[in-house]
């Protein structure tokens, strides 16, 4: 399967772990510090929680997947949450600055977004470095000199599922043309589906099937 149909399948057999039916505690809290401005774009954007959720606060934010499946899902929960205007497009992360309206091309115009929220799309690089360096790229085109990247991803620092990274990780891949103001443990909260079943089997796991588990959250600054 193609890295799309991976995803799609995810949207289409409902198996994503990442869905929980509403947005991560870690952003909704972040927002709430006043740190989110300007013309915002959350790669990896899935289900939509966090661009619906931050559209109906009324910030300017445009949500971005891979997955056509994953962008339906999306469009139709912003319908059924009462937001039907948010932003959403199929796009690939790896390719932004093939966007004119997202990596200010031609040369001289100026990037698109003041602010990137990446919940849980990093780590999915944590083995890939070609692939990692290339988003790491991409992001850098697409925000403006001074904008920030806000970064969730999972932590290998505890037992838990999925692509989990280290500290050591986002540290290295935002080094040249970046600035890193704050990387702190954080929780991320993920449901139990059939494919991280075994993983989770030693979690702490609420009844509804979600589990928080360790996170690293970053504040990174385009220079």
């Amino acid at each position: 399967m193609t890295r799309t149909e991976i995803w799609n399948a995810a949207y289409d057999n409902d198996t994503a772990p990442w869905v929980i039916g509403e947005p991560q505690p870690a952003i909704v809290a972040l927002e709430r510090t006043g740190a989110l401005g300007g013309r915002i774009l959350e790669p990896g954007c899935g289900a939509g929680e966090h661009t619906i959720a931050l559209t109906r606060l009324g910030y300017d934010v445009l949500g971005v997947d891979l997955s056509p499946s994953a962008i339906d899902h999306a469009r139709a929960n912003a319908v059924a949450q009462g937001v039907p205007n948010v932003a959403f497009e199929v796009a690939d992360a790896r390719e932004f600055t093939e966007r004119p309206d997202f990596a200010g091309t031609p040369p001289g115009s100026a990037p698109a977004f003041d602010t990137v929220v990446d919940s849980a799309l990093f780590h999915v690089f944590g083995t890939e470095p070609e692939i990692r360096t290339a988003y790491v790229r991409n992001l850098h085109a697409v925000l403006k000199p001074g904008g920030v990247l806000h970064l969730l991803a999972l932590s290998d620092a505890e037992p838990g599922f999925g692509p989990r990274i280290s500290d050591r990780l986002i540290r290295e891949s935002f080094s040249e043309g970046w600035e890193l103001e704050d990387l702190h443990p954080t929780r991320y909260r993920g449901r139990v589906t059939p494919g991280v079943a075994e993983a989770a089997a030693t979690l702490d796991v609420s009844p509804e099937g979600l589990v928080d588990v360790a996170a690293w959250q970053a504040r990174i600054r385009r220079l």
